[in-house]
């Protein structure tokens, strides 16, 4: 891949937060550990891994918002458009930060000014980095609530956060990200409070609106699913590390590491899951004891399964439709 694709690259970071006991420091925290990425132009790097593993702590150094006392950069650069962000000043690195870098956050409603209203918080980035008049940046907070396709943007401008659907507030969110049209979007788990109907709609927008702006976009998930959708590539991390990098179809189609082959069910397959453990599995979630049972695709992580299990006398029963983790046999 030419070199002049390469938009922005995270080399070697590490993210370290001090231990501390009685006020004083113990010893470190290595959240992000020697970590390296490169986000080509127009294209999604995807980054996957378990709760805890250093995604957010990732990008939340890359827009570099967490707080200095807390935690501190030990080693890397962050290079975007020839220059390395972690030698900013505060001023200069203010101006990156949602004009050509922004972020959508994990829950909009703690994200959100619940005292302003949705118009007035687009408005701010406006008027902050565009340098437009109030009425403006007012008609272009309209014009990006109706990009992101929610109804009646006249009255959405004027209402508080508490006053839209969770829907609704993730495309404010997204609106907020995308009104000084950024080279980098990055997208912290942005469908982790809706339910899967609005999900598919978030990640189509995104998807939409990337073609249009032809922006980058750098997803943050736990679901596979989602980053197959999504990403070009796919970063896989695991305590802090980066272990497995590449084009999405080698890692879903060849995993090398032994966590994200059973997470895909790539290995480790039982098709004849014990019925004694599938039993006290679903009595531990209060459910009735499993009559019946069939499994797909199944590892010893995750399955999709079809029960059945007895119903109150003379019924013949219900079926009941899992997918999720399941116990070691």
């Amino acid at each position: 891949m030419p070199e002049q694709e390469v938009l922005m690259a995270v080399e070697r970071l590490d993210k370290w937060f001090p231990v501390r006991k009685m006020g004083r420091a113990r010893g470190y925290v290595k959240a992000v550990n020697d970590v390296s990425l490169q986000i080509r132009r127009g294209e999604t790097l995807g980054i996957v891994g378990e709760s805890g593993c250093g995604k957010s702590v990732s990008a939340l150094a890359v827009m570099r918002l967490l707080a200095k006392p807390a935690g501190r950069i030990v080693h890397g650069r962050i290079r975007f458009e020839g220059r390395n962000l972690l030698e900013l000043d505060d001023e200069a690195m203010r101006q990156i930060r949602g004009r050509d870098i922004s972020m959508i956050f994990q829950e909009p409603m703690t994200s959100l000014n619940p005292v302003m209203t949705i118009g007035r918080q687009i408005a701010e980035v406006l008027l902050l980095h565009q340098g437009m008049t109030t009425k403006q940046a007012h008609e272009r907070a309209i014009e990006m609530l109706r990009l992101v396709k929610i109804p009646e943007p006249e009255q959405r401008v004027k209402e508080y956060p508490h006053q839209l659907s969770g829907g609704m507030r993730q495309r404010a969110m997204i609106a907020m990200a995308l009104s000084c049209q950024p080279s980098i979007l990055i997208a912290d788990e942005p469908t982790t409070a809706v339910d899967v109907t609005v999900q598919a709609q978030v990640l189509l927008l995104i998807k939409e609106l990337q073609a249009e702006l032809g922006m980058s976009v750098i997803f943050i998930t736990h679901d596979l699913g989602v980053i197959a959708e999504m990403a070009n590539d796919v970063a896989v991390m695991y305590l802090g590390r980066i272990v497995e990098i590449g084009d999405r179809r080698r890692i879903f189609s060849a995993p090398a590491q032994q966590e994200l082959a059973v997470s895909i069910g790539d290995g480790y397959r039982q098709p004849n899951y014990p019925v004694k453990v599938i039993n006290q599995f679903f009595q531990g979630l209060k459910l009735y004891q499993v009559a019946e049972f069939e499994v797909h695709g199944t590892s010893s992580r995750i399955a999709a399964i079809r029960l059945i299990w007895p119903g109150s006398p003379g019924c013949t029963g219900s079926w009941y439709s899992y997918r999720g983790v399941l116990p070691y046999t």
